[in-house]
């Protein structure tokens, strides 16, 4: 699909999307998705990709990016493990945004699912075939976990630990009216019935940065979608910097009121509310 029929197929759907550019290495070979979201993740992205060709779950890869200048996202190497295609985010916004231009383009392609998994390499891929078994057995969305039984979590911050097990889980759970164990996770799957259901509506100028996470993590039971945990691993490096984009006391204010909005429904739709 060329450049401007991909544009006029979102404005048709009404859909609010970032501008993004989309280049295509490869045919749909799957029923679902990986959408990739990184920014210059340099050694990591690619030793991650390498490990998913590896894999070979048989589902497509896309790699959605931010707009990274460290050069880890060339298209030979894309094309060598494997990917089906790299998008590029070119209008405003943080992950949400990222998230909306993969999710946006995986369903007007025609998937029947999608799978998230960030590209920074602390997330174990082996499980990624489960997130594929779990969409088939029609759950609507699939959350990714260290701390069930069979998942496994090294090197995690103690605050981050502390604030995921004590404050983000707790809440977000209170909201999706079910327990969930590790929501700060971008390790999901979500069906496309989930995310074209007239009542979760995502692709809204609402989510710019971590709000589309935190929403689609408590919409899908309050919509009456199947919804399990799957255990994964989670493993931070040792002795080097944590690879994460939120840092300091203003990301964290920023997160807590997103936790507030969804337990307050003000990302819902304006029908819905």
């Amino acid at each position: 699909m060329c450049e401007n029929d991909l544009q006029r197929a979102i404005a048709d759907r009404g859909w609010q999307v970032p501008a993004f550019t989309a280049t295509v290495f490869r045919p749909r070979q799957s029923r679902y998705v990986i959408i990739v979201p990184v920014i210059n993740e340099g050694e990591r992205i690619q030793r991650q990709l390498r490990e998913m060709h590896a894999l070979n779950s048989g589902v497509d890869v896309v790699v959605v990016d931010g707009g990274s200048t460290d050069g880890s996202l060339e298209r030979p190497f894309l094309e060598e493990v494997g990917v089906r295609a790299l998008l590029v985010k070119t209008g405003k916004g943080k992950l949400s945004a990222q998230l909306r231009c993969g999710y946006a383009w995986a369903l007007i392609e025609g998937y029947d699912g999608i799978i998230t998994i960030d590209g920074n390499g602390k997330d174990g891929v082996s499980t990624l075939p489960l997130f594929a078994q779990a969409l088939d057995e029609g759950y609507g969305y699939v959350q990714a976990s260290r701390f069930i039984k069979g998942g496994h979590a090294e090197n995690t911050p103690l605050s981050r630990l502390l604030a995921i097990r004590l404050i983000h889980a707790p809440l977000l759970s209170i909201g999706a009216r079910m327990w969930l164990t590790d929501t700060t996770q971008g390790y999901r799957a979500y069906s496309s019935a989930y995310l074209l259901d007239s009542r979760t509506q995502p692709f809204r100028n609402i989510f710019m940065g971590y709000e589309l996470l935190a929403y689609l993590t408590v919409r899908a039971s309050q919509l009456g979608y199947r919804v399990k945990e799957l255990p994964t691993s989670r493993i931070y490096p040792a002795n080097e910097a944590v690879p994460t984009k939120i840092s300091g006391i203003r990301a964290l204010l920023d997160l807590m009121l997103v936790l507030f909005k969804t337990l307050g429904g003000t990302y819902h739709p304006a029908t819905q509310k």
